[in-house]
């Protein structure tokens, strides 16, 4: 009796301590070209698009056609294309007084 609730806690104690969550396995953001304007795309692994979703987007276009898009181009990754990388700002580095 005593062993399965040991055992039983132990599994609940493991699985708490796992933290699934999308920003886990956030890439660098990606284009992704629409003809209203290119998208930028958070894809977050190679293995499925559920999560990948726009962080970025022409006004015109709604959210929902946006994410859709974004899905499209981690499909497209997970496939074997090849990410196009946004372009990061450079910062300067701090100068010592």
């Amino acid at each position: 009796m005593y062993v399965k609730i040991t055992l039983v806690a132990c599994a609940v104690a493991a699985l708490s301590a796992c933290n699934i969550t999308p920003e886990n396995y956030e890439s660098a953001p990606v284009l992704a070209q629409s003809p209203m304007g290119p998208v930028t795309c958070q894809i977050y692994t190679r293995e499925q698009v559920t999560w990948d979703r726009s962080i970025n987007r022409p006004a015109a276009m709604d959210v929902r056609t946006a994410d859709n898009i974004c899905r499209m181009e981690g499909k497209r990754i997970m496939e074997g294309g090849t990410p196009n990388y946004a372009p990061v700002a450079q910062t300067a580095a701090p100068t010592g007084a």
